[in-house]
């Protein structure tokens, strides 16, 4: 093996294997740890204790040192542990694979998201686009003032393209070929929930008045459920949500949702756009560093 090695990192090799030393006990339970998340992708210290059998205390200890070194990060949804992509998991030699760019997306949006949560004080969604939906990646509802939503799954949730406000937000500011070509996936998948994938002049009417206000709302028959109206389903909330554009395309959307009975959405829109706005910028522009 070291025949096939530079010179330098030869010698290196060899003389490594024969110093007399004993190995740094709390960097291997270090690295143990961190190829167990990385196997695991996101974890609750319940299960990295159940892979690496390590008492919770020292995971914690654990955990906390590489949040600080950068290299490991955690999320508000659900408080799993996750590997931190801005560090590059292939750099610190662990054979870690390419991160998801939904992964990625929402490390840098994390605290974005917890510093917008702590101005609007309701809660906020990310989201990304699937094939036919988009799929929830982060959110800060555990930490809003006002209002949870206990209801619903912290991540993965499925929110309906065409008559959610990040679907709206996303359909009205991604590339007009990228919109037709959701359109016609949806439309190949006739289920409820699709119907509007039917009507251009209703797809066209939306996006017109998404772009022309800068944020999206609601389908006025949408009451949170995939394929139910609001007669059927009603979860009592409005929302608005806005895209984020990095190059032309459209990473993801991040929203405010809040109960109905609390404010309009004008009213919601004129007290806090400029923030939710804000922090879709800020998103972008930590994505697009990240992608540089």
């Amino acid at each position: 093996m070291a025949d096939a090695l530079p010179a330098a990192e030869a010698r290196l090799w060899v003389a490594m294997r024969d110093y007399k030393v004993k190995p740094v006990e709390s960097l291997a339970r270090g690295l143990r740890v961190l190829r167990a998340l990385q196997e695991m992708r996101a974890a609750s210290l319940h299960d990295l204790h159940l892979a690496t059998g390590l008492p919770k205390s020292t995971l914690t200890r654990i955990l906390y040192t590489c949040h600080q070194q950068g290299v490991v990060w955690q999320r508000m949804a659900d408080g799993a542990f996750l590997p931190s992509y801005q560090a590059g998991p292939r750099r610190v030699g662990l054979g870690a694979a390419p991160a998801d760019d939904a992964d990625l997306l929402a490390e840098v949006a994390s605290p974005v998201l917890a510093k917008l949560g702590a101005t609007v004080r309701w809660p906020s969604v990310l989201s990304v686009p699937r094939l036919e939906y988009m799929e929830v990646v982060e959110t800060n509802t555990r930490r809003a003032y006002f209002d949870e939503l206990p209801d619903r799954p912290a991540v993965n949730f499925r929110a309906n393209m065409l008559r959610s406000a990040s679907g709206r937000a996303y359909l009205s500011f991604c590339p007009e070929q990228e919109r037709r070509a959701v359109l016609l996936r949806l439309r190949e998948h006739p289920i409820r929930g699709h119907e509007l994938a039917y009507d251009p002049r209703a797809v066209a009417e939306f996006v017109a008045a998404t772009q022309r206000r800068g944020y999206a709302v609601r389908a006025a028959d949408f009451g949170g459920d995939y394929a139910r109206p609001r007669s059927e389903v009603d979860d009592g909330r409005e929302s608005i949500a806005m895209p984020i554009v990095v190059a032309g395309q459209v990473l993801g959307c991040v929203n405010i949702t809040w109960r109905r009975a609390a404010a309009t959405v004008r009213q919601m829109a004129a007290r806090h756009a400029a923030d939710l706005r804000g922090a879709a910028t800020a998103i972008a522009e930590r994505a697009a560093v990240q992608a540089a």
